[in-house]
């Protein structure tokens, strides 16, 4: 089976989690939670007795005698993939605890996938350290289309991973657009790996899982659906710092995810277009309402993303460079309301800064990721490195 090094998790373990994956459509909340008290090895065979909670085994009831996870796992290393799960080193784990945070609030949809599988030399860790979402129609204008390839390409250029949902229109040219910087993207799908969906992007798919990754929690063999790809979204939405839509209808799959990242407490950014585009009313009206901060560049992007944005090139003026010389806006906002001992709580920081209590929370494990910031007995204070 391919893998992207670091410590793998043992065979019993994985086949359950491939069990598990197979046997219920995500998110599952219930049956994660049944995994969550008894872990997935055990979970997986109380499954299949059929010893399971009445809601458990409405979501699992169906498949649950026909599921063959050895199968699953050789389709998998057939076409070059591999199953990650929670227990291994690469587990994209603080990104994804999003998920885990708004499920506890009662969000239903927003349920932590079991696993994922993965086609591709990406590291999922590494590949979320520093990532965005690009999004948007897949009945796109040749103006979005170029607008996503170029915002993508400059993202890409600056060590950023550009994420995307692999369709046509404006996902396929954010895919593109990195891909030429060069530089990594990946795309999460909405069915199986090998499902050679869509038919047009199968070549894409290659190069995207060659300089990045392709990734889906859905096993091999699962065909495209609707309902699918809305609950994809929301692994868009979490592996990433934000999500920026060029293009979008007032209802469509891209809106969806830029509703699910606002949830999640990520940034969320809108491109305008021709004011009287339909493809461009879905993001005239997350800006009019104050859903998403405009953006028209590269630089506005970095900007208001915060730390994600590369680290400035030029010096303090002394021919050295600070480790804070990146950061611009809220970001920089909310690094300066820390202290250098004592931990400060997110309140004081909401305080401190002005910055609003969500973006705070979201800003906060993204100057962590970047070294800029670490959490305390008593509450978030600046590293070490950056005092």
């Amino acid at each position: 089976m391919s893998t992207a090094g670091g410590a793998r998790a043992e065979p019993e373990l994985r086949l359950a989690r491939a069990y598990l994956l197979r046997v219920a459509e995500p998110p599952a909340p219930r049956l994660a939670a049944l995994v969550s008290t008894h872990g997935a090895v055990e979970a997986a065979e109380r499954v299949r007795r059929g010893e399971v909670p009445a809601a458990v085994a409405g979501e699992t009831a169906a498949r649950r005698e026909t599921c063959v996870p050895e199968r699953d796992l050789a389709d998998a290393e057939r076409i070059g993939a591999r199953l990650v799960v929670p227990e291994d080193e690469e587990w994209p784990a603080w990104p994804l605890l999003s998920l885990e945070v708004a499920a506890g609030r009662g969000i239903r949809e927003a349920g932590t996938p079991l696993g994922l599988w993965v086609r591709g030399s990406a590291r999922l860790d590494e590949a979320t350290g520093r990532a965005l979402a690009v999004v948007g129609a897949r009945a796109s204008t040749a103006y979005g289309e170029h607008l996503a390839a170029e915002l993508a390409h400059g993202l890409a250029g600056r060590d950023v991973t550009v994420f995307s949902g692999a369709a046509y229109g404006i996902d396929g040219a954010a895919h593109r657009g990195a891909l030429a910087a060069p530089g990594r993207t990946v795309a999460v799908l909405g069915c199986g790996l090998d499902a050679g969906y869509p038919a047009g992007h199968v070549a894409l798919l290659g190069r995207i899982a060659e300089e990045g990754a392709v990734i889906s929690e859905y096993p091999p063999g699962a065909p495209p659906a609707r309902h699918r790809f809305l609950i994809r979204n929301r692994l868009l939405a979490a592996l990433t710092s934000g999500t920026l839509v060029v293009e979008a209808g007032r209802r469509s799959g891209a809106r969806n995810t830029a509703t699910t990242a606002g949830t999640l407490g990520k940034m969320v950014m809108a491109v305008p277009g021709p004011v009287g585009s339909a493809m461009s009313a879905g993001c005239h009206d997350m800006i009019r309402s104050s859903d998403a901060t405009l953006v028209t560049s590269v630089a506005e992007v970095l900007d208001a993303a915060g730390p994600i944005g590369a680290p400035a090139e030029s010096g303090n003026g002394n021919g050295h460079t600070r480790t804070t010389d990146g950061l611009t806006g809220q970001a920089l906002r909310v690094h300066e309301a820390l202290g250098l001992r004592a931990g400060r709580s997110v309140e004081h920081v909401v305080a401190e800064s002005g910055v609003p209590a969500h973006r705070v929370r979201a800003l906060l494990p993204a100057l962590e990721l970047d070294g800029l910031v670490e959490r305390c007995d008593s509450g978030w204070r600046r590293a070490r490195a950056a005092r």
